[in-house]
């Protein structure tokens, strides 16, 4: 995971140092595990990515239900978790700029402020294009947390600690996920949905204000300019990095992967030959816990298998994991969600860390990227999935899958060429 030359130009190496670290500090004042202020700061991070995927897929679990409410489809019931991803694809780009000028702390914290405000409003709700618009303004509220939580990450944590602690990360993503769907999946079949998203948003604000506490201020950071020019020079530099783009590509085919299983997930086992109840369907989400052991153990598996490696062996586990829920037997089924939830968290925490790794300016902007991808990837799957489900059933949701993984495949094998390429040319 050696970083790679971004061919930036001078003007915008100078404009955007600012997502650097700064170079006249020593290397012992980044946070480093068991050092100040890392504990804190792995606490604070893991809430905000709790309430983050909470929030954002709060009405995943609930799709059943909320197309019974409305008289809609479950491809229009999917809509709510489509609209949410899109809209924090769409903004978190400009927000990542935002975060450039004012800082990722303050950026962060906006932004869970916003989020948890509207978490409050979804409940009251309507009607189904109501309730639509919400989410997507609760989506593009929470742009604001991805891509400067790697920056900050990247600014603040010494580089061999960097997989590690963004795998922690990515480690509340999952607990926020897990934990999100399985409260709203209890609380509904008690309450009704509304009621369950609620409980949501009142668990988001309790993680909001525990992450302000808890955050320590940053060290590394200095503000940079919102010009126009400058930010497009930057993305256009990261754009013009293959492997930036190799990364941004396997984010997204991974999350299409998981956005359709997760959102289709819930009519099928409420269907026959299954016809589970509503708490039974969200504890299912308890296979989450899958992956917050293996994001958190990316850095790990990295040192072991490199990051090639390690992104062969997640697709491999995705794929597993999507055969095997074919079967008609509710253990395997469980089984293959299992491998599915650990392939796709491994293999998101180790390509979203080599962009932190790789992007030798422009941290925030390289990140936002990357997490634009990465939800366009989710929308995509979300909607996709369902409209081959009600199409051809579970067996269509999972050939949309196995065409994602096949993608990632396909991208890291292109990885490992052009980097033979690259030694033989050294050596030659």
């Amino acid at each position: 995971m050696t970083p790679a030359s971004t061919g930036a130009s001078t003007t915008v190496g100078a404009a955007s140092a600012v997502s650097a670290p700064d170079s006249a500090s020593p290397s012992e004042s980044r946070m480093t595990p068991g050092g100040p202020g890392y504990r804190r700061m792995s606490l604070a991070l893991f809430l905000a990515g709790v309430a983050t995927f909470a929030l954002l897929y709060s009405t995943q679990a609930l799709l059943p239900l909320i197309s019974g409410d409305f008289g809609v489809s479950a491809s229009d019931a999917s809509w709510t978790v489509a609209a949410a991803t899109g809209g924090l694809a769409v903004f978190v780009l400009p927000m990542s700029a935002l975060s450039e000028r004012f800082g990722r702390r303050t950026v962060m914290t906006v932004s869970l402020a916003v989020a948890v405000t509207v978490g409050l409003l979804v409940p009251f709700a309507p009607s189904l294009p109501a309730l639509v618009a919400l989410r997507a303004v609760q989506g593009a509220a929470l742009a604001g947390l991805p891509a400067s939580a790697t920056a900050y990450l990247a600014e603040e944590v010494t580089p061999k600690a960097l997989v590690t602690a963004i795998g922690l990360f990515v480690a509340g993503n999952s607990v926020g996920g897990m934990s999100g769907r399985i409260v709203t999946g209890w609380v509904a079949q008690e309450w009704g949905w509304r009621i369950a998203v609620g409980v949501v948003g009142a668990l988001a604000v309790a993680c909001a204000v525990a992450f302000r506490l808890l955050l320590p201020k940053p060290k590394h950071f200095r503000p940079g300019s919102l010009r126009p020019r400058v930010l497009a020079r930057t993305v256009r530099d990261h754009l013009a990095n293959p492997l930036l783009r190799r990364l941004y590509a396997i984010g997204a085919l991974f999350m299409t992967v998981f956005g359709g299983v997760y959102t289709v997930i819930g009519y099928r086992l409420t269907e026959a030959p299954f016809s589970l109840p509503q708490g039974i369907v969200g504890s299912v989400f308890l296979v989450y816990l899958v992956g917050t052991v293996s994001a958190s153990t990316a850095g790990r598996l990295v040192g072991r298998l490199g990051r090639r490696g390690a992104l062969y062996l997640a697709g491999g586990t995705t794929a597993a994991g999507l055969l095997l829920s074919l079967a008609p037997s509710l253990p395997l089924v469980l089984l293959g969600l299992m491998l599915i939830t650990a392939g796709f968290f491994a293999g998101h925490a180790v390509a979203s860390s080599a962009v932190g790794k790789t992007a030798a300016h422009g941290r925030a902007q390289a990140s936002a990227l990357y997490q634009s991808a990465y939800y366009v990837g989710s929308s995509a799957g979300s909607t996709v999935g369902a409209v081959a489900f009600h199409a051809q059933g579970w067996a269509g949701t999972v050939a949309v899958g196995l065409l994602a993984v096949a993608g990632v495949g396909a991208i890291t094998l292109l990885g490992s060429r052009a980097a033979r390429r690259e030694r033989y040319a050294v050596t030659a």
